[in-house]
């Protein structure tokens, strides 16, 4: 399946990259993808600015009609005092209800989840990009990695033909 582009998705041109899930794209298929906010406290956005947050292990729920992203290490701000923040609190997400109705459905229905691709600054704005995803098996990963394998020697044989 390929991947399907979000409504939302702007040029790159004002986006500065803080972390990306590169495991995400081979874990899970990816349906649809949505652009959050993230509601944060003032260490944290000193350390995302510095660069010190890792995807890894994140993902996101949806309680009580709220979403959040759990998992989500944002190291401690190093010249923080006393009132730092927890490396791995949940994080509200920032999303418009109509939104939210949606990702739930779609999460209760069909066995889908909520997984973070991209963290990153636009405009100077903290935003995290959400995938509804559904889980690999083993034989996809394989003949992704396949396919993957078979095209770069394809670039290859290409390159050495154009010299």
């Amino acid at each position: 399946m390929a991947a399907a582009k979000s409504k939302h998705s702007k040029p790159d041109s004002d986006i500065r990259i803080i972390a990306q899930n590169r495991k995400a794209r081979h874990l899970y298929h990816i349906l649809e993808v949505v652009e959050a906010g993230l509601k944060l406290t003032g260490t944290e956005v000193k350390s995302l600015r510095a660069g010190k947050a890792s995807l890894g292990d994140a993902y996101a729920v949806i309680e009580r009609g709220e979403a959040y992203l759990v998992n989500l290490h944002i190291s401690p701000y190093e010249q923080g005092n006393r009132f730092n923040h927890d490396p791995l609190r949940k994080r509200k997400l920032l999303l418009h209800a109509r939104e939210l109705r949606r990702l739930l459905g779609k999460t209760q229905e069909s066995g889908l989840t909520l997984v973070p691709l991209r963290l990153y600054f636009r405009k100077g704005w903290a935003k995290v990009e959400i995938a509804l995803a559904r889980g690999k098996k083993s034989f996809d990963k394989r003949q992704d990695l396949a396919k993957r394998d078979a095209e770069r020697a394809m670039a290859r044989a290409m390159a050495r033909r154009r010299r």
